[in-house]
Formats: structure tokens, C-alpha cells, sequence
């Protein structure tokens, strides 16, 4: 008798949960995964804009812990502290990503190089002199110039950042993201 009362309770929720209207559908593209804003803990962090292997084109933030004392190639004009600040984080992205960066997916446009620069920051925004062509860069490597030049100055990555190279100049531009 206990039986029959347990599926006799049942059969009402397991009709409901059957028919309650809801048809099946097939998987509905909802577009491309969410950004997160990511931003370095006070001074000691520096974000850089890597491409995403798994998108051709998507750029990811990504933080790198520096200390201060670390020599970047370049001098600011604007009296950056050292280790700080556009020109260390152009250094750092010049470098290419980590092998752990890499293991995770993301690559480097731009040249793997020791870049020698100079960076000077005004109302007008972010000009980036280096020693390397850029006018033949790939957009994703432009964005990643642009949006670390920018997220140097800016946490929000408006500035206009304009880039001169030994073949002429790309930009004024903002960052895409």
C-alpha cells in the first residue's frame, strides 16, 4: 500500500514536469563569450592585449605583476616612474606572451623583439615612436599597440594612441575593445 501512495504522490509532479509546454529547441548562437575588464592591483601591474587563439582576432587583457626597478628599453617624456607606466608595458608586450600565456591560448602580432622607443604623453594622447616598420602590421597587432599604449594612460582605454615606425605612422586610433 505504501508503494502505491508513493507513485500515486509522484504522478502529478512527474505530469507537470512533462508537460508544462515547453518544447525542445536546437542550440541558439548567442555570440562571443563575455569580456571582463581586468585591472592591474595598484602599481605593480601592467596589462597587456594578447591575441586569442581560439578567436582570430579577439584580443584578451592579460596582467603581468612587475616591481618597480625593472629597466624598460624606452624613456617616457612625461617623467613615468621606472618600471611603470607605457613603456614598460610596450616592453613587456614587445616581449610576446609567456610560455604559460601560451600554453593558455594566446599569441603575439607583433614582433618578438627588443624594440627601442620613445613614448610621449599628452592631452592629445599616446604617441609611440619605435624602431620597427608598422604600417604593414596586422590589425590585430595595431590593437594590441593601441590598447596597451592606451590602458597605460587609461584604465578605460579611450586615449588616441598614434604609432611612428621606420616606415611611417598608423593611427591616431583608439582601442577597439
Amino acid at each position: 500500500m505504501r508503494g502505491g501512495r508513493a507513485i500515486g504522490a509522484l504522478l502529478p509532479v512527474v505530469l507537470l514536469a512533462t508537460g508544462c509546454g515547453i518544447r525542445a529547441t536546437d542550440v541558439v548562437e548567442a555570440g562571443e563569450p563575455a569580456i571582463v575588464a581586468v585591472e592591474p592591483r595598484g602599481q605593480l601591474g601592467t596589462v597587456l592585449y594578447f591575441v586569442s587563439s581560439s578567436a582570430a582576432a579577439r584580443l584578451m587583457p592579460v596582467v603581468r605583476h612587475t616591481e618597480y626597478g625593472q629597466e624598460g628599453s624606452g624613456a617616457a617624456s612625461d617623467g613615468e616612474k621606472t618600471g611603470g607606466g607605457a613603456v614598460r608595458a610596450l616592453d613587456l608586450l614587445f616581449a610576446g606572451p609567456t610560455r604559460m600565456e601560451r600554453e593558455a591560448g594566446l599569441r603575439s602580432e607583433l614582433p618578438e623583439t627588443r624594440v627601442k622607443m620613445g613614448i610621449e604623453l599628452s592631452a592629445q594622447g599616446v604617441r609611440v615612436e619605435v624602431d620597427v616598420p608598422v604600417t604593414r602590421l596586422s590589425e590585430p597587432a595595431r590593437q594590441q599597440l593601441f590598447c596597451t599604449a592606451a590602458q597605460a594612460r587609461t584604465a578605460d582605454r579611450t586615449e588616441a594612441v598614434t604609432v611612428t615606425g621606420t616606415d611611417g605612422v598608423i593611427g591616431p586610433a583608439h582601442c577597439s575593445l
